[in-house]
């Protein structure tokens, strides 16, 4: 059972908190800002593969960048939990800044870097600035899927101090130096990150200076009681009972992903019950650790029964998780984990797939996520580029709305501009369209993927790595709504093997087509206007709104 800690709402007036609470989340707007105008890699700057969080001095989250990345800011307080650990309250000086990437104690992979500053006020900690940020490099194989264990996909920093009373732990530096392929970005992006954070930690002093209060604890509680309340009353307005739903998605090298859960709705908690899926995977790297399991089963509870409330710990106490260990859910020590998205973008479609009697209006069908695209090499000047591109392809429709076109879903991230890739490496954008017919059918349409051409313009070759996804199993629809396009691949017309890294010569195109969001409800109850205006817009082909849709002019 969850442990309950609400209290009512605290002793903090509701126009008070309010405008507290968005105050903090400025703050952290604030932060958000100034880590991407000083960061050095696109996958921070640009993708915005990142977030910007604000805990208390338990580690628990009180508000966050309105920007940030969902599974970061759950994963964040289990991170300030195992630092704090190490390096408790009472021995922490003014100036210290901890870091670890431990995928079992943080996000989940090691490029995903969890860095937290300790906030302090009249020599007392007060609280915490936090940041997770995917790095543009971390040492290990070049590929997603290629490893045999966690030992082979990069550096692991255990929970260390990255500055010490304000300097540079100038070892670990050198370490991470040592054993990375772009330095340059990779601590570059730490410094912005302390810095930004160290902005953060002088604007929440201001914010205390202006209340006359020597620590946030009081709202802090408030914030958390608060919204643990109103989780717990959504929650609560649900009909009790047990909603099970099996899920097979791509998985990796011909071996389906199998996500089973089982959803209990009892009074005003849930439990998530994974047991039957699949074990962990022995290679392919996707393996997901539970704090993955824990922040992507928050995810679709967040999203449909409290919207409106900014995201902070209290939100996630009344949902339970139950992942045996050793399933591909909750995998152990030292699986290989790098590729750990192919399975946790899978988690939202089998909750709402499970849930979709319960929550009415507000759930969505299956979405075609994120993909993985990384170039690394030495351009004609003798520099080493290591670029990333995060493509989207549609995500699902809902019973009321379709869904959106080539948006990140489950994770929140920007689309990096084909100017900044190209000034970036030796790459041409060519192409960026959508695809049609790409959403499934519906009565509300799926959301479209898209096409996007990329040609190189090196001088030499490079190695390109691809994570795709629902290139098997398309995004599910749901009640009568059809799946959307699955999503393929390839370079100058041939499919590849996407497992490792692939060599690509001067000159080559790559071109990726991402998948559609699935359909809801059946395509014939879809409203005659809409299906002629996707026509027009080329969204849906005559012959498909024919003979899908059964629309004639």
């Amino acid at each position: 059972m969850a442990e309950r800690r609400t209290g009512g709402g605290g002793s903090i007036d509701p126009i008070s908190l309010e405008i507290q609470w968005q105050r903090l989340i400025t703050i952290m707007d604030e932060v958000d800002a100034a880590v991407v105008r000083t960061s050095f890699s696109t996958i921070v700057g640009e993708s915005r593969d990142f977030a910007c969080v604000m805990l208390d001095t338990n580690g628990e989250s009180v508000a966050q960048s309105t920007f940030s990345t969902p599974v970061f800011t759950v994963t964040l307080p289990k991170t300030a939990g195992h630092l704090l650990a190490e390096y408790p309250l009472q021995t922490l000086e003014d100036g210290d800044v901890l870091i670890t990437n431990n995928p079992w104690m943080a996000a989940g992979h090691l490029p995903d870097v969890s860095i937290v500053t300790p906030v302090f006020r009249k020599g007392v900690v007060i609280g915490f600035i936090g940041t997770v940020a995917h790095v543009s490099d971390i040492g290990g194989r070049l590929g997603y899927y290629d490893a045999h264990d966690v030992y082979e996909e990069g550096l692991c920093i255990p929970p260390m101090k990255l500055y010490r009373a304000g300097k540079e732990n100038s070892d670990l530096f050198r370490i991470v130096q040592n054993n990375v392929r772009v330095s340059h970005m990779v601590i570059g992006d730490f410094r912005a990150i302390v810095g930004a954070q160290w902005l953060g930690a002088k604007r929440l002093n201001e914010f205390l200076d202006d209340y006359e209060m020597d620590s946030m604890a009081d709202l802090a509680q408030t914030i958390h009681e608060t919204s643990e309340a109103a989780m717990r009353r959504a929650i609560a307005a649900l009909p009790d009972g047990r909603y099970p739903y099996h899920l097979t998605a791509d998985g990796f090298a011909g071996v389906a992903l199998e996500l089973n859960v089982e959803i209990t709705i009892d009074g005003d908690e849930a439990t998530v019950d994974f047991t039957g899926s699949s074990p962990e995977f022995e290679i392919g790297a996707i393996n997901c650790g539970l704090n993955n399991t824990f922040a992507d089963t928050i995810y679709p509870f967040k999203c449909s029964l409290t919207p409106l409330i900014p995201n902070n710990t209290g939100l996630f106490r009344p949902v339970n998780v139950i992942a045996p260990e050793g399933t591909v859910v909750n995998t152990r020590h030292p699986s290989p984990v790098k590729a750990r998205s192919n399975t946790d973008v899978q988690v939202h479609h089998a909750i709402y797939a499970a849930l979709s009697s319960a929550l009415g209006e507000h759930v969505q069908a299956g979405s075609a996520s994120f993909w993985g695209v990384m170039a690394n090499g030495i351009d004609s000047t003798g520099q080493r580029f290591n670029n990333h591109l995060l493509p989207d392809g549609g995500i699902g429709a809902m019973p009321i709305k379709d869904g959106l076109a080539t948006t990140a879903f489950p994770h929140n991230k920007s689309i990096t501009p084909a100017e900044v890739f190209e000034n970036t490496a030796p790459m041409l954008m060519e192409r960026r369209e959508l695809l049609p017919d790409s959403g499934g059918a519906g009565k509300f349409r799926g959301g479209l993927g898209q096409r996007v051409v990329i040609q190189s313009i090196n001088d030499r070759p490079f190695h390109l790595t691809l994570r795709p996804d629902k290139i098997r199993f398309p995004p599910p629809g749901l009640e009568g709504g059809q799946p959307g396009a699955i999503g393929s691949f390839d370079i100058d017309g041939e499919t590849f093997d996407y497992r490792g890294p692939r060599r690509v010569l001067p000159g080559q195109r790559l071109e990726l087509r991402l998948p559609g969001g699935g359909g809801y409800g059946d395509p014939h109850e879809r409203d005659r206007a809409a299906v002629r205006d996707d026509i027009e817009a080329g969204y849906v082909s005559p012959d498909v709104a024919r003979s899908v849709y059964g629309y004639s002019d």
